[in-house]
């Protein structure tokens, strides 16, 4: 019984890497994107291009790149109200993951409000400054309470 159940172990964190690899390319695209304007087109074909990208879930990284890019007017109507400043004024990586955990929270509901948040407070803590992950947490928290009120409340005790 344990070795059939060895290999679906082995396949969950594999699927989670590699999602969290997608998001560390889409960080790096976005970022990119912020200060230098490029397309979602050459960004996704610049980032595939890296040796690292193999361990990288594509499709999600792709969805992440261009929803983000195509829903921005949205993304930041709904994180906006959360902000001490305008979203142009932030660090383009802290405005990158909050673009990030905003889309993952209101267009792919298939993700877990928790896993969204803190999939962004994680990449937050490694490439941000230093209460960077704070603010990120602040703000896409209260976004989840606002666009998933019925899966945030019930995830939070309350």
């Amino acid at each position: 019984m344990a070795s059939a159940n060895g290999p679906v172990a082995a396949a969950a964190p594999a699927a989670r890497g590699s999602r969290r690899r997608s998001r560390e390319f889409a960080l790096q695209s976005l970022y990119q994107w912020l200060v230098t304007g490029h397309d979602a087109k050459d960004l996704c074909q610049q980032a595939a291009e890296s040796k690292e990208f193999s361990r990288a879930d594509k499709a999600h990284f792709e969805d992440l790149v261009r929803g983000v890019i195509e829903n921005t007017s949205a993304l930041h109507a709904g994180i906006q109200p959360f902000l001490d400043r305008p979203a142009q004024s932030l660090s383009p990586i802290e405005h990158a993951l909050l673009l990030i955990g905003a889309y993952e929270l209101m267009q792919a509901k298939d993700i877990p409000y928790r896993v969204a948040i803190n999939e962004a407070v994680e990449l937050a803590k490694s490439y941000g400054g230093t209460d960077g992950h704070k603010y990120v947490n602040g703000v896409l928290d209260k976004l989840a309470a606002q666009v998933r009120p019925l899966g945030w409340k019930s995830g939070s005790g309350t």
